[in-house]
């Protein structure tokens, strides 16, 4: 009986020393419990500190887009010309060099040719024979008049006439097609003197920006010698992706920037490409921008500003944005005196407004001024 007892006493004992280690691993457990799951996302603002916030609503404001477009400036190709010679042969003279500044109908450079000689020994047989024949149907309109000559005859002295007309008009379009102007063919005409030479002339005014004939070269039709553009205004050229394509439009205003010019300039879109680029993806668009000093010269670099049509945005300010680890974040406020600090995605700056992407909803009523205090008192809170 005596040892019954003594075991019922040893057991009871241990269980009470298990019931009582229990409870303080528990007790332990609870103290750790505070530390472990405190959010300092959630901070509570002392006195101090409240009188230095503001607090408001996120609200929607009329925002438009930039869209960037990588560019490059071009001639105006209606307001450029490629300048060759209209026939083969060899450059005996040069007048002009680049840079130059010239007008229609200017020397640039002076040629000879064998077919431009053969041309002017056609324009003249043809010129004699116009003069013998023309001769030849007076007299025989006059003997026809004194009933000496048949009418036959003199329609077949008319028909020759008109065909050596019909030779020197073809002769005359020869000469014209090889560059000789009027005042040449006169002085060919008067003198019957053949030129031995003939002179590639400008056929628009501007600036030579491109030469490709030095004197000695033999030169034909085919061959671009002279590039002269009018610089006054030029092209900036760019690929817009085919996503925003559709907010392109013509006659819309854009901003240039040119870094090797440090300045912003207008410029007027002027065409929009029909087709989309099967490797890159974009639309072809061109831009006209005046260019009165010529400090814009072709196949600079540039970058295209396009403002995209406006649409609601719902906006904060930026004194309402604390950042941290490259995260974004705006305190939101559950109480007049707790707030909740909740990351956010951001837009770019536009005039001390953030644009929100993610985050924050237009009824959310948050700190709108003074967040930085607030985000000191919660770092502090950490460090406790």
């Amino acid at each position: 009986m005596n040892a019954k007892l003594l075991l019922t006493i040893i057991a009871a004992s241990l269980l009470f020393a298990c019931g009582n280690g229990g409870s303080n691993e528990e007790k332990e457990k609870q103290a750790q419990k505070p530390d472990a799951e405190r959010d300092f996302n959630n901070i509570t603002a002392r006195p101090e500190v409240l009188h230095r916030l503001e607090l408001g609503y996120p609200f929607l404001v009329d925002l438009a887009d930039k869209i960037q477009v990588p560019s490059r400036v071009q001639v105006d190709e209606e307001r450029t010309a490629q300048i060759g010679s209209y026939v083969t042969g060899r450059v005996i003279d040069m007048f002009v060099i680049l840079g130059d500044y010239v007008k229609p109908g200017q020397p640039l450079a002076r040629i000879t040719s064998p077919d431009l000689t053969n041309s002017q020994l056609a324009y003249l047989r043809a010129l004699s024979r116009v003069v013998v024949t023309s001769k030849a149907l007076e007299r025989a309109q006059h003997l026809l008049a004194a009933d000496a000559i048949p009418v036959a005859e003199v329609e077949r002295r008319r028909s020759e006439t008109e065909i050596a007309q019909a030779e020197l008009s073809a002769a005359t379009d020869q000469l014209r097609l090889f560059g000789m102007d009027d005042a040449e063919l006169k002085i060919l005409k008067k003198q019957g003197k053949i030129l031995p030479w003939l002179d590639i002339k400008a056929t628009r005014e501007g600036y030579v920006i491109a030469r490709n004939v030095l004197i000695g070269q033999v030169v034909q039709p085919s061959d671009p010698l002279f590039q002269v553009a009018d610089l006054s205004h030029v092209w900036v050229v760019g690929d817009v992706p085919e996503q925003i394509a559709r907010d392109v439009e013509l006659d819309q205003h854009v901003e240039i920037l040119v870094p090797a010019l440090n300045q912003q300039l207008d410029g007027i879109i002027i065409f929009v490409s029909d087709t989309v680029n099967r490797l890159t993806r974009t639309v072809m668009t061109r831009v006209m921008v005046e260019n009165p000093e010529r400090k814009l010269k072709p196949d600079m670099l540039a970058n295209m500003h396009i403002t995209d049509t406006q649409h609601k945005v719902l906006v904060v300010p930026e004194s309402a944005i604390v950042r941290e680890l490259n995260q974004d974040y705006v305190f939101v406020a559950r109480t007049d005196t707790q707030f909740q600090r909740v990351p956010v995605e951001l837009a770019k700056e536009v005039a001390n407004l953030r644009p929100i992407l993610n985050g924050l909803t237009v009824d959310q009523r948050i700190v709108t001024s003074g967040a930085f205090h607030l985000d000191s008192e919660r770092k502090l809170a950490e460090l406790e």
